[in-house]
């Protein structure tokens, strides 16, 4: 997938560019004119200064809208890269087309002719040639700007990474003295079937999360596997009022997700909507063309549980930095689905 950038090349890059172009053209006329100055012969029947300073003005316009075209404008208003090179390519040759039409508009005020339609068409395969010389200068101004973000998102990620490691060293917590006292309060309660159930869970649900922390990506089976943990501690609270249905084909189930991307689904499923004896909850979950489902219907609280707000968002994230993907997310039919892609292997 090519990476779009919404940076702008910067103007003073362009009109430094079309200046060079112009003057370039210019050059064999820019060479007789000095010739004829040096040996006193300045014939203006000969060469017209002013024909010489209008498509000198023409060249420089003419290449500073090619440039502003195929490095700025298409990649502003079209997405799609084949899309992008047609209504350049199609732009371009409008452009062209206008310049030319406006020269053999002011041409004979300078020299009291018309341009001959030799001459024109010397002068169609001119702009022709430099508008394909300038398609691609323009391109290479485009990668450049993506470089340099990538170089500037680069530096902006390795940075956030710093910063997670000192987040996560300064609320750091022994996981050997939760545990420990995890199997303490166990060995307190282990009359209490349910509880030590309870317990058993939390436990396990956390030393997944420590460990899931250290890796990119999980094995589905792996995920259904925590999320019957965290499903059994929420009907503990809700009891018949949450339920959970999972129809994975039994072919997905080594195949890979980001870690706790299926619970952060369910639970942002209970956070926004109700859940109640006239309204119980269930959220569905299955195997659908290569991705993973997870729907429920959408019936909103009236008063939104407390939270970061930024699961999703985070998950969306996640799934882009590993492997540039997109998850999709729809609300037809009264009902909030997330498509979840399995990630692409290496």
């Amino acid at each position: 997938m090519e990476q779009i950038s919404l940076t702008y090349v910067k103007q003073l890059r362009i009109v430094k560019i079309s200046l060079i172009v112009s003057v370039l053209l210019s050059l064999p006329k820019t060479l007789f004119i000095y010739n004829m100055i040096e040996k006193g012969e300045m014939n203006f029947s000969e060469v017209s200064v002013f024909v010489f300073i209008v498509q000198f003005i023409f060249y420089f316009i003419f290449s500073w809208l090619v440039l502003q075209l195929c490095a700025n404008w298409s990649y502003q208003l079209i997405k799609s890269p084949p899309s992008r090179i047609i209504g350049t390519i199609l732009a371009g040759t409008a452009i062209l087309i206008g310049i030319l039409y406006l020269m053999d508009l002011v041409y004979p005020f300078f020299t009291g002719e018309t341009i001959s339609k030799r001459e024109m068409g010397f002068l169609f395969f001119n702009y022709f040639i430099v508008f394909t010389v300038l398609f691609f200068v323009a391109r290479i101004l485009r990668l450049e700007v993506i470089r340099k973000e990538n170089l500037v998102e680069n530096e902006h990620l390795k940075q956030q990474s710093l910063q997670n490691e000192l987040t996560a060293l300064k609320n750091q917590i022994d996981p050997h003295f939760l545990f420990n006292s995890l199997n303490s309060l166990n060995s307190l309660i282990r009359d209490n079937k349910e509880a030590t159930t309870f317990v058993t869970k939390l436990s396990f649900m956390y030393r997944y999360i420590l460990q899931s922390g250290d890796q990119n990506k999980a094995t589905i089976k792996e995920e259904l596997k925590f999320l019957e943990s965290y499903v059994h501690l929420i009907k503990t609270r809700y009891r018949n009022r949450f339920s959970l249905e999972i129809s994975i084909d039994e072919a997905y189930l080594d195949k890979e997700i980001p870690p706790l991307a299926l619970q952060t689904l369910v639970e942002n499923a209970i956070k926004h909507n109700e859940i109640s004896e006239t309204n119980p909850l269930t959220v569905r979950i299955y195997s659908k063309d290569e991705t993973i489902c997870i729907e429920n219907p959408i019936r909103p609280r009236t008063n939104l549980a407390e939270g970061t707000g930024s699961g999703l968002s985070n998950l969306e994230k996640r799934y882009f930095l590993l492997g540039k993907q997109k998850i999709a997310i729809s609300t037809e039919n009264n009902i909030f689905c997330v498509q979840l892609p399995i990630l692409k292997t290496a």
